[in-house]
């Protein structure tokens, strides 16, 4: 038997976003028109989900100023450092931003900032797990999946709220 996902593309203030539940939890988060997003080339889509509606209000919340953090059922699939650097970004406060070394250092590997930039890079859920929090470590943006425009909207966004 086919395994079923399910999916919505909600609007936002930053475009479309792709939203992916499979055995009700999430497992992408994704911004339609870029490169990010997962490949299913075999699987049958259905569309909306009570977890997906919960996802998306959430998501209406956060660009509302109204939430500053999530409590969505996430599914994620990667290596065991990718796991780390994916929950240590989760740990970055609101509002706030780290370094590439910093996010390496709370993985556990302090060396490993190009890892840990390319596990930032491969992240399934955006702005839930907040890659866009992640800086240079002199405090420039650097590269993000959803443009640096998209980058600079989010870390705005949330330094209004603070």
């Amino acid at each position: 038997m086919e395994k079923l996902f399910y999916y919505r593309f909600p609007g936002t203030p930053i475009g479309e976003l792709g939203i992916i539940e499979e055995d009700e939890k999430i497992t992408w988060i994704f911004f339609r028109d870029r490169e990010n997003h997962p490949k299913h080339s075999n699987k049958i889509f259905i569309t909306e989900t009570a977890l997906i509606k919960k996802t998306s209000v959430q998501l209406n919340e956060y660009f509302s100023r109204k939430r500053k953090s999530f409590d969505i059922p996430l599914l994620l699939r990667g290596t065991d450092f990718q796991l780390s650097v994916w929950q240590s970004l989760q740990k970055i406060p609101y509002g706030k931003t780290c370094s590439y070394a910093e996010i390496a250092a709370m993985a556990g590997n302090p060396k490993a900032c190009r890892a840990a930039g390319m596990a930032n890079n491969q992240n399934p859920a955006v702005i839930i797990i907040p890659c866009h929090r992640v800086i240079g470590s002199n405090g420039s943006l650097t590269g993000y999946g959803g443009g640096l425009e998209i980058k600079k909207y989010l870390l705005a966004l949330e330094k209004k709220c603070n």
